[in-house]
């Protein structure tokens, strides 16, 4: 399943230097803007400790947990919607993603330049917000002339396209204020796919970094830049995670064993890049499963609420169509009992069928017919 998640903001908020700690590639880190043109991409492991425990019963040759893809965006400016900056470029570059995390300064540094010669997180993100918010009104904007124009044939068509024009409406009002179109619900499904079918990019799920300095992680509650940002980020109903860039890079290049060590000086019982994957896996609604075998025990990712057969299909789409049984043991009777043949006699392995709402944490077995 391959989700990605956006890094996008202005100019020089430390986006790359974020990056190159989540994926330990080199995206270029310079201090002017549009380092970054091309968006790279890095595939990030999801730390689980379940699976950790899971292969120290089974002993296989590999362990492969759940990733998320990982996009740098180069840095949006004002003016983005009308092409500023190399705006159009970038904008593409965040339809394709399926969420989005806006990266805000909120450290004072006078060697690293702002865009905009100041440091206010807030104006950052709203900066970022009214660009794509301008876009999407276009985008509505156009939609919702289409809808007035295919409404004149009349019948069950005319009466989609008119529901699209209020829907596309109401956006635009929404959007016009400045306003995300995710923090606009509608009730029916035909809404729902309308918007759906539009690709707004304030449509997609968002959260806040706010990338502070070494001397506010023990304490980002005393950094004025954070308390800002998170004040407004709680207001809108969305999440702040708060990572220091630099110190998460310094991390990334360390060695396994000697992160503990570094971690603990830094006051951090955890890379902060670890909660901006878990957060960006809550927020897209997925969870992972695991099969556990000699050759590998492997996480694997599907949304909340899918049933057996689509988790199957996540293996192969031969297993989704040929699906027969689910056998499945969770996680932790898994580990207690020793595996699954303990697990079965002990009355622990279920078999479950096609309506089966697979849960965060299965130990999953499919038996599959084509």
């Amino acid at each position: 399943m391959g989700l990605a998640v956006g890094i996008v903001g202005l100019p020089n908020v430390g986006k790359s230097t974020l990056f190159n700690a989540l994926s330990n590639a080199k995206a270029e880190a310079a201090n002017y803007p549009f380092c970054t043109i091309e968006p790279n991409v890095g595939v990030v492991p999801l730390p689980d400790e379940r699976l950790e425990k899971l292969a120290v019963v089974v002993k296989p040759d590999r362990i492969l947990p759940a990733s998320i893809n990982f996009v740098d965006i180069a840095g949006l400016v004002r003016g983005a919607s009308k092409g500023e900056g190399l705006g159009n470029q970038f904008l593409a570059h965040i339809r394709e993603c399926d969420a989005i995390a806006q990266v805000a300064r909120c450290f004072d540094d006078p060697n690293v330049v702002h865009v905009e010669n100041r440091v206010d997180p807030v104006a950052d993100v709203e900066t970022i917000t009214t660009e794509l918010c301008l876009k999407d009104l276009d985008t509505v904007q156009k939609r919702a002339e289409r809808a007035r124009k295919n409404q004149k044939g009349g019948g069950k068509a005319a009466e989609l396209e008119k529901r699209a024009q209020e829907v596309c409406e109401a956006l635009a009002t929404q959007l016009d204020a400045g306003k995300p179109a995710r923090l606009m619900k509608f009730d029916d499904e035909p809404a729902q796919q309308i918007v759906r079918d539009m690709q707004l990019l304030t449509a997609k799920p968002s959260f806040y970094v706010a990338n502070v300095d070494e001397a506010s992680l023990a304490d980002p509650a005393a950094n004025k830049h954070y308390q800002a940002l998170k004040a407004y980020a709680d207001g809108h109903g969305e999440k702040v995670v708060v990572i220091c860039a630099a110190i998460e890079e310094q991390i990334a290049q360390l060695a396994p064993e000697d992160r503990p060590e570094f971690l603990a000086s830094a006051g951090l019982k955890e890379p902060g890049l670890n909660v901006m994957a878990r957060t960006a896996f809550d927020l897209l609604g997925l969870i992972t499963y695991f099969t556990a075998g000699v050759q590998e025990v492997r996480a694997w990712t599907i949304h909340r609420g899918d049933k057996a057969p689509q988790a199957a299909g996540v293996i192969h789409t031969d297993f989704e169509r040929g699906f027969i049984k689910a056998e499945v043991i969770w996680w932790e009777d898994f580990i207690s009992l020793g595996g699954e043949s303990k697990a079965r006699e002990k009355g622990k392995l279920a078999i479950e069928g096609k309506e089966y709402v697979v849960r965060d944490g299965d130990v999953m077995h499919f038996r599959f017919n084509v």
